[in-house]
């Protein structure tokens, strides 16, 4: 099952909707008929509501690809992090490495890297993260969670080129309940989240939900060298939350969260295989990786006899530190600069944001046949980023923030540092009319205008200026602007009320940016192409063409979906050894084509069967080394494949048992513009057993259950991050 042998993907996409849609003419079996036209027996699939449109509406009604997930399925499944839901969905995987704020989510072979923009919007009760280091945090006292893949800008704006991940958290509620929930895990280390909902007092106007998180464990990752864990995670996290319906059509709510993580960083290997797992971890300095993040949002509702107007406003800020060992992360004595120079390095990065963001919105109602959506986006972005070497005298590594470092027994040897100041703003508007009752058009127009401003702190001595290039210097002020227009344009015809048919044509956009001053000249000297001190805005045109229905009187579903994109100016990432700066570089155009077919089946009550297979293909299309036309685009997994299985069962009249696995396949993954190692595909089990009794649950569960060792990451220069290897644990929760 190494390879699917798919060459011309456009074409098996465009059968694969062909075959589907010959499926839906395949009749209902009598037996089954039957059962459901009498008495559905718990056959039904749920229906599921989404709000990815910015209304409410049937997930199989919505004319996009989107995955959805539940809070019973949130449960069941046991998703309590990004990572656990993004393997779940198909044609998207999430690449963790490094530290706790460099995850990377890729959708359709739409790809993130350090420092970049993110490369989904991702939207948490109606407010937009403002940085990707916030989206690898812990999922708790969730109600759903949806996955849109291709470009969604005609409605969330800039950085949704590869799609959106709307996140809503359970709401208050109108009596007094609460869940706690206990657990232990292999590392070894303990978790536990509680949530409590209700009404203030006796009031019937004013609601409130609190919920927290901690988890504390050593770790899984041994590192040899310290005989210690390498990854070991501490995180406390709370969220709270106020209601206040001040009239019947005036409604507020105030929300605010905060997030401490304890972990370590840099733990890498030096290979030439992306495939090599036999190397352990031993890097002499543990260091750190402290990230703090609070968030508060306001939002405000008033309907009208027209619609709805929204003021959303929120307040984020970040700060993460991390340290460790740097290139080529081994023991002082075996160290690659010990070799050259007599002594060792190691690194610190720190990177401190805050942003406030402003969205006011106009809805129409929605029992109409012209329906509307207006709206205006702002956001403004302070960012402050140092990263730099220091000499590792074996006394330990120490953290460096705004200034280098003056201890003598850590001394500074190379420094960066910037500041940016953003600001961007956004007006939207989207239009769906109804046709026929059976024919939809939606339109959908987007304007965004991202002016950025980058200071350089680096102190001058610090400055890497290169002979036959700008010297460059302290203060200086570099400011560009990006904007783009995003259109969108869907039809959706309905075949019956159980078949859907949907075609449209999409524009993605995401900011350009700034590396750190100084980086071209250092990529040039050593003889690297398409990296220079400012990377250029990537936008990404899409049509996608798709199929959705539900079979066997709605005891199954089954989607279908084919897209072809043209990328410009998608991100690729270079790691500059020379400066210890981690940095961005263009791919001109490149051409990225696939399909996704996904399903769920309920052959009999208690037991849902769900499948998913993503397939995209890419081709570079330009770049400056034309060596490199016809590779694939970086950090592209060719196909994922998600099967799964779920069966609840009555065991006596008050206990239920419940058994869940998931089996994931991440086809062949490229990492570089050089396309210089693939790693193999990779196998993963998860699975979960329990009992569940009055309000009581008792869950055993494990993750990669047959240890499947491999990369989760490869960084030109033959950086390689362990994936986790097999966990497991239990957990006991109670309901009130």
């Amino acid at each position: 099952m190494g390879s699917f042998g798919i060459r011309r993907p456009y074409l098996a996409g465009t059968s694969l909707l062909a075959l589907t849609a010959g499926l839906l003419s395949v009749p209902t079996t009598a037996a089954l008929a039957q059962e459901s036209a009498s008495d559905d027996g718990g056959m039904v699939l749920e229906e599921i509501t989404v709000t990815s449109r910015r209304r409410s509406e049937s997930l199989q009604s919505v004319p996009a690809a989107v995955t959805a997930f539940s809070s019973q399925t949130i449960e069941d499944a046991g998703i309590e992090r990004p990572s656990d839901f993004v393997a779940l969905t198909p044609n998207v995987t999430l690449v963790e490495t490094q530290n706790a704020g460099s995850s990377f989510i890729v959708i359709r072979g739409v790809s993130q890297a350090r420092n970049s923009e993110p490369s989904v919007a991702v939207i948490i009760d109606g407010v937009q993260q403002v940085n990707p280091a916030q989206f690898n945090q812990e999922l708790f006292d969730i109600e759903q969670i949806e996955v849109l893949k291709g470009p969604q800008g005609a409605l969330y704006g800039r950085n949704a080129i590869g799609g959106a991940i709307v996140v809503t958290t359970k709401q208050p509620s109108d009596e007094l309940e609460g869940k706690v929930k206990v657990g232990m895990d292999s590392g070894p280390g303990y978790k536990a989240q509680a949530s409590i909902s209700g009404p203030v007092g006796q009031s019937d106007t004013l609601k409130f939900r609190l919920a927290g998180s901690f988890m504390d464990t050593d770790g899984y990752i041994n590192n040899e060298y310290l005989d210690e864990e390498a990854d070991p995670y501490k995180d406390f996290s709370l969220r709270g939350m106020l209601t206040w319906q001040a009239s019947e059509r005036f409604q507020m709510d105030l929300r605010g969260s905060m997030s401490e993580l304890r972990t370590q960083a840099f733990y890498y290997n030096i290979v030439a295989d992306v495939n090599d797992t036999s190397l352990p971890v031993r890097v002499n300095n543990a260091g750190q990786n402290d990230r703090d993040m609070y968030t508060l949002s306001l939002r405000m509702n008033y309907d009208a006899d027209w619609g709805t107007f929204t003021s959303v406003s929120a307040y984020d800020k970040l700060e993460e530190i991390l340290t460790g060992d740097a290139f080529n992360f081994l023991p002082i004595e075996e160290s690659f600069f010990y070799g050259f120079l007599g002594f060792d390095m190691n690194q610190s990065q720190y990177l401190d944001v805050e942003a406030w963001s402003q969205e006011l919105r106009l809805t129409s109602n929605s029992d109409q046949r012209l329906r509307w959506i207006v709206g205006a986006y702002f956001i403004g972005t302070d960012r402050y980023i140092s990263t730099g070497n220091m000499v590792d005298t074996g006394q330990g590594v120490f953290p460096v923030y705004r200034e280098p470092s003056t201890n003598p027994i850590n001394p500074q040897a190379t420094f960066l540092a910037d500041s940016q100041d953003n600001f961007a703003w956004a007006v939207f508007g989207d239009v769906t009319y109804d046709i026929t009752d059976d024919l939809e058009i939606d339109l959908s127009l987007r304007y965004d205008h991202d002016k950025r401003e980058q200071t350089t702190l680096t102190p001058t001595q610090y400055l890497p200026n290169v002979p036959g290039f700008p010297a460059g210097a302290t203060g200086d002020v570099r400011d560009r602007s990006f904007s783009e227009w995003q259109p969108k344009v869907t039809l959706r015809y309905n075949v019956s009320d159980d078949v859907s048919l949907y075609a449209g044509y999409s524009t993605g956009f995401r900011s350009g940016g700034f590396n750190q001053t100084g980086v071209g000249a250092v990529a040039f000297s050593n003889g690297i192409v398409g990296v220079n001190d400012i990377f250029e805005a990537e936008v990404a045109k899409t049509f996608e063409a798709g199929v959705k229905s539900s079979l066997m009187d709605r005891m199954m579903t089954l989607n279908a979906s084919v897209f072809t994109t043209k990328s410009e100016n998608s991100y690729f990432f270079v790691f500059l050894a020379a400066n210890s700066t981690q940095n961005l570089g263009n791919v001109p155009e490149a051409r990225l084509t696939g399909f996704e077919l996904e399903g769920t089946l309920r052959p009999m009550a208690g037991l849902d069967l769900n499948f998913g297979l993503g397939y995209t293909d890419s081709k570079i299309k330009d770049f400056e080394n034309p060596a490199y036309i016809g590779n694939e685009v970086p950090v592209l997994s060719r196909y994922t494949l998600n099967l799964g299985a779920q069966y609840h069962w009555d065991i006596t009249d008050d206990v239920r048992g419940i058994m869940r696995v998931d089996y994931q396949r991440i086809g062949k993954t490229f990492w570089d513009v050089e396309n210089s190692t693939v790693r193999r595909p990779v196998d993963l089990v998860d699975a979960r057993i329990g009992v569940e009794w009055n309000d009581w649950s008792l869950t055993a569960w494990a993750r990669n259950l047959f240890d499947e060792r491999y990369n989760a990451e490869y960084s030109p220069g033959g950086f390689v991050f362990k994936a986790k290897p097999a966990r497991y644990g239990i957990e006991l929760s109670k309901r009130f």
